[in-house]
């Protein structure tokens, strides 16, 4: 049974998302504290945190830096703060997700089960010594998809979870057109309700680790009023 930990204030909220939560079969820990929120990140063997960002003790911007910084699993932020911005400072950090409230206690489910399930396929994937692992090489990038690595003119570049799994799907469909809606669906694997920042501010970090000139892009381009091409 997978274990998520919810860092949230409101109490009726913290017990909302606690109850669907764990009417879908998961373990469900609270924490109303940012400080205790952490430690209890950091401490119990949690497979998915609910946080908030507007917190007693730490905020949550600092509690995803501090769980990023240690464990890679999904994070996935629920706040009242709506602004592009605070969408972009919190997936900068490393979050996985970002749902503004007031939210829909099924769409939570939805996209936890989501987030769990591809985290589940990632650290559960075994393989035979005698395999080789699968490589995606354009233009000097490298792609080890087995081992979730990533090489830019030599040069090991580290990604996070879903800018990895972005830009692979990118470099595996080079010269296709995609919409923000289209990458976010076939990502986040969910329909992009409010969510097309989560899609640019990827592109803008996955830019940053492989353009040579961000403002000029070799690699990942913009087509404007559509959506954006891997150009090979």
């Amino acid at each position: 049974m997978s274990k998520i930990l919810i860092i949230e204030d409101e109490g009726s909220i913290a017990d909302l998302e606690k109850d669907y939560l764990e009417r879908a079969g998961y373990k469900v820990l609270v924490e109303n504290d940012g400080t205790a929120g952490l430690e209890k990140a950091l401490r119990e063997d949690c497979d998915l945190v609910v946080l908030d960002l507007m917190l007693p003790g730490i905020d949550g911007f600092e509690i995803c830096r501090k769980i990023r910084e240690e464990k890679n699993i999904p994070i996935l932020i629920v706040s009242a703060r709506k602004e592009d911005i605070d969408k972009i400072q919190g997936l900068d950090l490393g979050a996985d997700d970002y749902m503004t409230k007031p939210f829909s206690p099924s769409e939570l489910v939805a996209r936890v089960k989501a987030h769990l399930g591809r985290y589940e396929r990632l650290v559960g994937t075994g393989r035979t010594p005698a395999e080789e692992n699968e490589i995606v090489e354009v233009r000097g990038i490298r792609i080890d998809k087995t081992a979730r690595r990533v090489w830019v003119n030599g040069e090991e570049k580290t990604f996070t979870n879903k800018e990895f799994d972005l830009l692979t799907f990118l470099a595996e469909h080079p010269n296709h057109v995609y919409s923000k809606a289209e990458l976010f669906h076939e990502i986040w694997k969910m329909e992009s309700v409010g969510d097309i920042a989560t899609v640019t501010v990827h592109i803008k970090k996955i830019r940053e680790k492989i353009e040579y000139n961000t403002s000029n892009p070799q690699y990942i381009e913009t087509i404007w009023g559509v959506g954006y091409r891997f150009k090979i």
